[in-house]
């Protein structure tokens, strides 16, 4: 197939509608889900505080939620924790799973909304989440955390977010975001990039693939026309290298003048984007940033939010296990 036919008007219309059915659906799904008994926070010893202020307005895209362990000695460590969707879908609400799943083991956990959508294509998600860090740094002493034991997390676009993020806090980069974030100097001690898509200027030929189902080539194109605009295809993609984080490091476009914090990555073998990840970790190994890369054989995309299964109980164990010496007061 070729990839270039996604250009036309109707095809991102195509998209748009696609990401508003997958968006509602996963909201009705995680608005029943979450309502049950079995899931309520406070049966874990976790409290809630929901739509806390963190952005320049006061709508939904500027709000976090703040997961809070009571039955953990504060100060606690700090996750914040950011969403995928492909840059366009999906929530804090959404990803309950996931900020639970840090709050349950002692970490307070900010899990945020930002910017996203056709309407909202790079940098807009990316300030938004830097703004969400320094919030953070600025106000978690208020909710029992230690602001100086700050760990970044995200799956998927969260990945490639928190990713950027970890190397706007390290080099001076020119977009006035980041140059802000860099001159906070916040003591991250870790980054989470679970399944993280780190380099979209090749989504292009990643669509050409013959073996790739066209609801996979779909997919794809989704993220790059979300988060890169309608010129996705046409060069775009590398006028913008802080949307390719991992391309930043390859190619030695950033100069570090500050360490790296610790990086771990996880990732199936059957997911799309495995090479992203393997990518990752030889670069962060070249650079001497520890790091680790979990893979799970024959899982695929999302395979961790699954929480009951094996494959994502060995992935939660081996990232915790990594967290706990770099998180350690």
């Amino acid at each position: 197939m070729n990839a270039l036919r996604f250009k036309h008007p109707w095809i991102v219309q195509e998209s748009i509608l696609r990401a508003l059915t997958v968006d509602a659906a996963a909201h009705a799904l995680a608005y029943v889900r979450f309502s049950m008994p079995d899931a309520s926070p406070e049966r874990f010893g976790v409290r809630v505080l929901r739509d806390i202020v963190y952005g320049p307005t006061r709508r939904r895209e500027h709000r976090l939620d703040a997961y809070v362990p009571t039955r953990a000695l504060k100060p606690l460590p700090i996750v914040l924790y950011v969403h995928g969707g492909g840059f366009a879908t999906l929530s804090k609400e959404t990803h309950y799973v996931m900020a639970m799943a840090f709050a349950r083991q002692g970490y307070l956990v900010f899990n945020v909304n930002y910017r996203q959508g056709h309407k909202h294509p790079y940098p807009e998600p990316l300030e938004d989440v830097s703004e969400a860090l320094l919030w953070v740094h600025r106000h978690a002493a208020e909710y029992g955390g230690d602001r100086d034991r700050i760990a970044l997390a995200g799956e998927s676009a969260g990945g490639n977010l928190v990713t950027a993020l970890g190397i706007a806090s390290a080099a001076r980069l020119p977009e006035t975001f980041a140059r802000r974030l860099f001159d906070a100097n916040i003591p991250l001690r870790a980054v989470v990039a679970t399944y993280p898509i780190l380099d979209l200027t090749e989504i292009e030929a990643m669509m050409a693939t013959e073996r790739l189902p066209l609801f996979v080539q779909r997919l794809l194109f989704d993220v790059a026309a979300a988060y890169l605009g309608p010129g996705a295809f046409n060069g775009s993609s590398e006028a913008v290298p802080l949307a390719s984080p991992l391309l930043l490091l390859e190619r030695g476009l950033v100069s570090l003048r500050r360490d790296l914090a610790p990086f771990f990555l996880s990732v199936g073998t059957r997911d799309i984007l495995l090479s992203h990840s393997k990518r990752m970790k030889v670069v962060l190994d070249r650079l001497g940033v520890k790091n680790e890369l979990f893979i799970a054989p024959g899982e695929v995309h999302g395979f961790d939010a699954m929480v009951w299964r094996p494959a994502a109980r060995q992935k939660w164990s081996a990232l915790h296990s990594f967290l706990a010496p770099h998180m350690a007061a």
